[in-house]
């Protein structure tokens, strides 16, 4: 050790002295150091010379610019790597803590609060980094490091980095990747490793901070990974019976044999310990698992997915006791109902219900409007009972696929699903339903009903009364759905289903205006016959007024007015049907913050009119979410309309109830999007960044969820990357390659301005030492105004002149972008944004900020 050392401190000379050794483990060397150029102590961590030769300078320095770029408060910070006489190193802070092997060699086992606390901040690390595509690979408690009562995961990107050096290479040298104790079967043998490989090592971790030793010892690493791979997890509450059973039920499922079996994310496994991904900063201090249990809510809505019942040690063993003993009462007693011998979190994943399209003979094609209006009946019945039911946009895409179920389950994250299908039978139709399982599996038996053709409205009652029944059969559902009124003529009900079936096409291909306008105009005509043939039916006149607003907003702008009014009078003439229908009142707001968004009013009466319309949108759009909170589309439209007003506090608590409302809206990503510039625009840097990679794995063909990785490099702290601001902007201008020129022109100075500023902005404080590299990009980027007519990009590069320091040329932009953009705030509330921070001191800024005062 004193070689490495010596050889160390003799290449680093100039930049670290290295001071003494902390420690070692099975990769790596740990030195405490001072950095000289910021007078401050490091930790040097040096890879075994063996492994070092094993993995080569290139990988190494490949990975850990991949760990590098991640930024979380639960997961230990690089400063600086390098290769220094054949040994390979990495700089991180220095905490002056401990870690969690230290806390458990002095007290054993941990207080349950104190280990879930714990293992919740490490899932949140985990949850970070898997979005961002990194897994750790080495999760145990000596990377766990414990600093003022909070967890931070060290060593991401060394263990794959040993990993790509080759199995081979790194048996020849006696080197482990990983640490058997707490690897993964799938690791063990070298097979893929993905995020739930982590969730199995932390599931390990959990059950020695609970049992004071590891669930699996041996005397040899062979023996050690033969005893993951075959025996059954041994139970917790034997060691320590005081630990909730929905704990050893998380360790349960995170430390399933077959990854399929896992949790597939942190946020999945979190919430299995009763927390939603996001929450633990604000209540670790509070939480209480003996606690009521519950299905949580909050940023993230997730969802559970567990071993099946009968895969637990505990469930395998009483079984075999019944068979031994032949107790057929008691199995009885235990197997009747099934739902019975389930954990919380097993029925809690079951009760996630989702209806999908039932289906229908293909030779009789007059049956599809009733086969959506049967479905669609029987989604909005449950939803409205409060039953955890996937919304009709989530299962509208998988409407005439051959998509699996078992792959729509996991798509969707949900454990039982509804199926069903109607035929003609002489002058009946025969509907079927049945429940089935996330593999496939039929649930039950299946219900068979009859309807005559001349009385199909009566099948939605009919329907929802038989799914139920099932549902709380199988699933000890107590809630019980009814169908909502509907109407007595047969005539009507059919020309809604049909206006309903075109519009469903439509919304289909909404983003082709040519293909969706002709069948919202075949919607529109079939409801309107629906609303003549009964006039006291809301339903044709409210769901005309909604495919209103969806021609107005595909429209070309000179006949965007003509729909929003024609919308207008549709959901004036709902309320006059049904005077407390929340839907039809948040129609109205969401067409009146429409009209807003087109007006440009030229006299003062017209702006006066215009301030009237958002006042009153916001308020419609308040009532109709307090009246009925699964309105997800209002919530959304209402989050717009409050980010336009720059109330972004609420407009992000908005957004956040539509996602959690109803995830799959059409308009999801811009949600998201709203969400992430929401977490960002007030300084909650790792939420925004949580969000940019929920976007990017749901919409990879977004360029918003490529832009905000951009705009994350703007944050304070946040590392620059000089190398990987250009390959987000060459990204980007392969995602606009398809579009007209005059798009691709604007967003690629779009693009360029923001890595302007992501190479010369300040860190720490400290100036870029390339900020006149910063300032040749951005004089490039800058737009003509055919380009750029609004201004808006003139606005962008005056934000990024502040983050650079030249803060006479951003307010000599922000002059020239307010010219043409007189509403511009600087504030959000009653604060500046952060961007502008720096700008306080100038009088001529003060005076933009005041202008209007």
């Amino acid at each position: 050790m004193a070689t490495i050392f010596d050889r160390l401190k003799e290449k680093l000379s100039e930049r670290y002295e290295l001071e003494r050794e902390l420690g070692q483990g099975g990769m790596a060397t740990v030195f405490l150091a001072k950095d000289l150029r910021h007078d401050r102590e490091v930790a040097i961590k040096v890879l075994h010379p063996e492994l070092s030769a094993s993995i080569g300078a290139e990988r190494f320095e490949r990975e850990i610019k991949l760990a590098a770029k991640l930024q979380h408060p639960n997961i230990l910070g690089l400063y600086d790597s390098g290769a220094a006489d054949g040994l390979l190193y990495y700089v991180m802070p220095f905490i002056k803590g401990e870690s969690l092997r230290d806390r458990l060699e002095r007290e054993g086992q941990l207080p349950i609060d104190d280990a879930i606390g714990i293992v919740l901040e490490v899932a949140e690390a985990l949850g970070y980094a898997h979005a961002a595509g990194i897994v750790h690979r080495d999760i145990k408690p000596e990377n766990i490091l414990l600093s003022g009562g909070h967890a931070l995961v060290a060593d991401f990107g060394i263990a794959r980095a040993a990993s790509e050096a080759g199995a081979q290479k790194l048996t020849q040298t006696g080197m482990a990747v990983g640490t058997p104790v707490y690897m993964s079967p799938e690791q063990a043998v070298g097979d893929h490793v993905g995020p739930t490989a982590d969730l199995y090592s932390l599931g390990c971790v959990l059950y020695e901070l609970l049992a004071g030793e590891p669930p699996f010892l041996a005397k040899s690493a062979q023996a050690l990974m033969a005893r993951h791979a075959m025996e059954a997890v041994p139970s917790v509450r034997i060691v320590r019976n005081t630990v909730p059973e929905e704990v050893e039920d998380a360790i349960f499922a995170s430390m399933a044999k077959v990854p399929a079996d896992r949790p597939q994310t942190a946020a999945q496994f979190m919430e299995l310990l009763g927390l939603p991904m996001g929450a633990t900063a604000s209540r670790r201090a509070t939480i209480r698992h003996t606690a009521s249990r519950r299905v949580p809510t909050g940023i993230s809505r997730s969802y559970e997915v567990v071993l099946p019942w009968w895969r637990k040690p505990w469930a395998l063993a009483a079984a075999l006791l019944v068979v031994a003993a032949g107790a057929f009462g008691a199995w009885k007693a235990f197997a009747g109902s099934p739902s019975a011998g389930m954990s919380d979190a097993e029925l809690a994943r079951a009760r996630k219900i989702a209806v999908l399209y039932f289906g229908y003979p293909e030779a009789n094609p007059e049956l599809a409007p009733v086969a959506d209006g049967l479905t669609e009946a029987l989604i909005g019945s449950l939803r409205s009972a409060r039953l955890d039911v996937i919304s009709r946009n989530g299962v509208l895409p998988y409407r005439g696929t051959k998509a699996t179920v078992d792959s729509i389950a996991e798509r969707l994250q949900v454990g039982t699903l509804v199926r069903g299908s109607i035929a003609p039978e002489g002058d009946h139709i025969r509907v079927t339903t049945w429940l089935v399982d996330a593999d496939g599996n039929d649930q039950g038996d299946r219900a068979n009903f009859l309807i005559h053709q001349d009385s199909l409205g009566a099948a939605e009652a009919k329907l929802v009364e038989e799914a139920s029944r099932e549902l709380r059969s199988q699933l000890g559902l107590t809630l019980v759905a009814e169908a909502r009124a509907r109407t007595g003529n047969q005539a009507a009900w059919r020309l809604l289903q049909r206006g309903e079936k075109a519009r469903n096409d439509a919304e289909q291909v909404l983003t082709d205006p040519e293909r969706a306008g002709p069948l919202l105009a075949q919607a529109d005509s079939s409801l309107e016959k629906a609303a003549l043939a009964d006039p006291a039916w809301v339903d044709p006149v409210l769901v005309r007024g909604e495919v209103a607003l969806q021609r107005a907003q595909i429209s070309p702008v000179t006949e965007k007015l003509q729909w929003i009014d024609a919308g207008l009078q549709l959901a004036a003439q709902a309320l006059k049907i049904e005077d407390r229908n929340a839907r039809a009142v948040a129609l109205r707001g969401s067409l009146e913050y429409e009209k807003w968004r087109v007006m440009s009013p030229k006299s003062p009466a017209e702006t006066a009119e215009r301030a009237e319309l958002l006042k009153q949108a916001e308020a419609d759009l308040q009532n109709a979410t307090t009246d009925d909170p699964l309105l997800a589309s209002a919530y959304a439209t209402l989050s717009r309309l409050l980010y336009e007003k720059k109330d972004v506090h609420t407009a992000f608590a908005r957004a956040r109830d539509a996602y959690n409302a109803d995830r799959f809206l059409a308009n999801s990503a811009a949600i998201l999007d709203r969400l992430f510039f929401g977490a960002y625009d007030t300084e909650q840097f790792a939420s925004a960044a949580g969000w940019c990679a929920e976007g990017e794995r749901r919409f990879p063909r977004s360029p918003a969820f490529t832009r905000c990785r951009l705009w994350l490099m703007l944050a304070p702290d946040a590392k620059r990357d000089v190398p990987e601001a250009w390959r987000l902007a060459a990204k980007l201008d392969s995602l606009y390659q398809s579009r007209p020129d005059s798009i691709r022109r604007y967003q690629a100075s779009y693009a360029r301005i923001l890595v302007g500023g992501a190479i010369g902005k300040k860190v720490g404080g400290a100036p870029s030492p390339l900020v006149d590299s910063a300032r040749r990009v951005l004089d490039r980027a800058r737009p003509d105004a055919r380009t750029d007519p609004t201004h808006e990009l003139t606005g962008y590069e005056g934000v990024m002149r502040a983050q650079i320091g030249d803060l006479d040329e951003a307010i000599a932009l922000f002059k020239e972008y307010i010219a043409f953009n007189p509403d511009h705030s600087f504030s959000y509330g009653q604060d500046i944004h952060w961007w502008y921070r720096d700008l306080r001191d100038k009088p001529a800024f003060n005076a933009l900020v005041n202008r209007r005062r």
